[in-house]
C-alpha cells in the first residue's frame, strides 16, 4: 500500500485505473498515471467520495492504532453520537457506553455532552455577531478543508468555535485531572470516529495549535468487539448524560436544531457536492443574506453516513430517532448558565483562524505565473474539451494545468496521441513514396505503411486495464 494522503491510503494492487474516482473527487485531487490512481495530498480533503465510488475498494481509510492507549497513565474514550445508531434498540445507551469503555479504557466521556455545550456557544456567538453571516459550522474537518482548498475567501465565515470533539477531550481532561489529581499530559483521550477526516484533524487541528484529542479510532474497527460485549453488559435504564440535542448532532439537521432560535435563521446542507454548489453561490453573492447559520455535513445524512460506520445510514437515523426517549430532553437551567459563563470566558473559542491552503502555485513570480496561465489557456484551446478522463485527469483544464506544471504531457490525451500517430504514419508514407519500389520487399513495406495510416485514423482511445493489456500484448 502507498500513502498518498493523510488518512486515506491507496492499495495499488486493487486499483485498475478505471477513472471513477477522478470524476467524483470534488477537489480534483486524483489522477490516473500508468494505469494507477494517485492522490495529491495537497488537494485532498478526505471527504471519502473516492472510498464510496471505487468498485474495487482501492482507497482505504486509516485510523490510529488502538495500541496507542498504552502510552498514557489514564485513558478516556470519546464515542461519537453516531455510535448509538450502530446497535439495536434492545441495548440502552448506558450499555453501549459500558461496552465501549470495556475495550481497555479507564472511563468514557460522551461527545454528545460537548455537543450540547457547543450548541449553546454557537447561539451566543451568533447573537453577538448578527449581520456578519452567514456563519458556517466548524464541526466537520472535511468541510473546513474544502473551504480552505477551493473557497479560501469563505474562511472568514467559519465559526471560531471549537468542535464538540475538541471540547469533549478538553472537558474530560479538566474533570479527571481535578477529580483524580492526574497530570493532563498523562491523560489520553481517544475519539471513536465515523470518518477519516477526523483522524487528520487530530494531527493537524485547524482551530488549535495542538489538539486536545490524542488519537482517533474507527467505529468499524471496534464494532465487532463492542457487539460481542453488549450481551454481557448488565441492562442499565439510567439515561445518558447527553441530551436529545447532543444525540442529534451526528445527523443532518441536528446542529441546526441545537442553535435554532426565533431571532435568526439556520439551514442544514449535507453531501460534499451540494456543499460545493452552496459555497459557489455564497462566493458569487447569490445566497440569502438573512440566513445566519449554515450547518455543513460532508457525508450524506451526517456523520451516520461516514466511511467508518457499519449500519446503513438511513437505518441509523431511524434508530437515533427511536432512541430519543433514552436521552435527557434538555439541559438544566444551571447547566446552561454555566456553559454561557464558560463561553464568555473564552472556553469554547478557537485559538486561531482556519487559514486558506495553497493548492497549486504555477510560479512564485506573479508576472511569470500570468504567462504560465496563458500557456495553460493556449494548451486548453487545443485539447478536445470532452472532459472524458481518458488522460487520467478529471477535465481538459486540469490536464492543461498539469502540462504547464510539468506533471503531464499533451500525449497523455488519447485524442492528441491519435493525431500524433496519424501524423507520423503520414510522414512515413511520404518518405516511402520517394523511394521507387524496385523490389517486392520494398513494395510490401509501402503497403504496410498505408495500412498503419488507415488504422491510426480510426483507432479509438484506450483506457485503464485495456491499455495495460495492449502494452503487455
Amino acid at each position: 500500500m502507498e500513502n498518498k494522503s493523510f488518512s486515506i491510503f491507496l492499495d495499488r494492487k486493487r486499483c485498475t485505473g478505471c477513472t471513477n474516482c477522478i470524476k467524483r473527487c470534488p477537489t480534483e485531487a486524483i489522477r490516473v498515471r500508468n494505469g494507477k490512481a494517485k492522490i495529491f495530498a495537497s488537494r485532498c480533503i478526505e471527504c471519502g467520495e473516492c472510498i464510496r465510488i471505487c468498485p474495487h475498494s482501492a482507497p482505504i481509510p486509516q485510523a490510529d492504532k488502538r495500541e496507542n492507549i498504552k502510552q498514557f497513565k489514564y485513558t478516556v474514550v470519546l464515542p461519537d453520537p453516531a455510535v448509538f445508531g450502530q446497535f439495536k434498540l434492545k441495548y440502552t445507551p448506558r450499555q453501549i457506553l459500558a461496552a465501549v469503555a470495556a475495550l481497555g479504557f479507564d472511563s468514557v466521556y460522551e461527545v454528545g455532552r460537548a455537543a450540547d455545550a457547543v450548541g449553546i456557544a454557537l447561539q451566543e456567538f451568533i447573537k453577538e455577531n448578527r449581520g456578519g453571516g452567514p456563519w458556517i459550522s466548524s464541526a466537520c474537518p472535511a468541510v473546513i478543508r474544502l473551504i480552505q482548498v477551493r473557497f479560501p475567501t469563505l474562511t472568514e465565515q467559519i465559526l471560531p468555535i471549537l468542535s464538540p470533539i475538541e471540547v469533549a477531550a478538553r472537558q474530560a481532561k479538566d474533570e479527571i485531572s481535578q477529580r483524580l489529581g492526574i497530570d493532563r499530559e498523562e491523560i489520553g483521550c481517544f475519539y471513536l470516529t465515523p470518518c477519516p477526516s477526523q483522524v487528520t484533524a487530530v494531527k493537524s487541528p485547524y482551530h488549535l495549535e495542538r489538539s486536545h484529542v490524542d488519537g482517533a479510532l474507527s467505529i468499524s474497527s471496534l464494532y465487532p468487539e463492542i457487539r460481542d460485549l453488549l450481551p454481557k453488559i448488565k441492562n442499565q435504564d439510567e439515561p445518558a448524560q447527553a441530551t436529545v440535542y447532543g444525540l442529534k448532532w451526528c445527523r443532518t439537521g441536528g446542529q441546526t436544531l441545537a442553535v435554532l432560535s426565533e431571532n435568526y435563521l439556520a439551514v442544514a446542507v449535507d453531501g460534499i457536492h451540494n456543499l460545493h454548489k452552496l459555497f459557489e453561490e455564497i462566493e458569487l453573492g447569490k445566497f440569502d443574506n438573512n440566513i445566519n447559520f449554515i450547518e455543513c455535513q460532508c457525508c450524506q445524512g451526517g456523520c451516520v453516513g461516514g466511511p467508518f460506520t457499519i449500519e446503513n445510514p438511513f437505518v441509523a437515523r431511524v434508530l437515533l430517532r427511536q432512541r430519543q426517549t433514552q436521552f435527557r430532553p434538555k439541559l438544566d437551567a444551571g447547566e446552561a448558565q454555566e456553559i454561557q459563563d464558560r463561553y464568555h470566558q473564552g472556553y469554547y473559542r478557537a485559538e486561531k483562524k482556519a487559514e486558506p491552503l495553497p493548492v497549486m502555485s504555477l510560479r512564485k513570480n506573479i508576472a511569470r505565473a500570468i504567462d504560465v496561465m496563458e500557456q495553460a489557456e493556449k494548451i486548453l484551446s487545443q485539447l478536445p474539451g470532452l472532459d472524458c478522463g481518458s488522460c487520467g485527469c478529471p477535465t481538459c483544464r486540469i490536464l492543461a494545468e498539469d502540462i504547464v506544471c510539468g506533471i503531464a504531457t499533451e500525449m497523455d490525451c488519447y485524442f492528441k496521441l491519435r493525431e500524433h500517430v496519424q501524423f507520423l504514419a503520414e510522414q512515413m508514407l511520404a518518405l516511402a513514396l520517394k523511394v521507387p519500389p524496385v523490389t517486392p520487399v520494398q513494395y510490401q513495406i509501402m503497403q504496410t505503411q498505408r495500412e498503419v495510416l488507415k488504422f491510426a485514423k480510426r483507432v479509438p482511445p484506450v483506457l485503464g486495464k485495456q491499455s495495460q493489456k495492449k502494452k503487455r500484448g
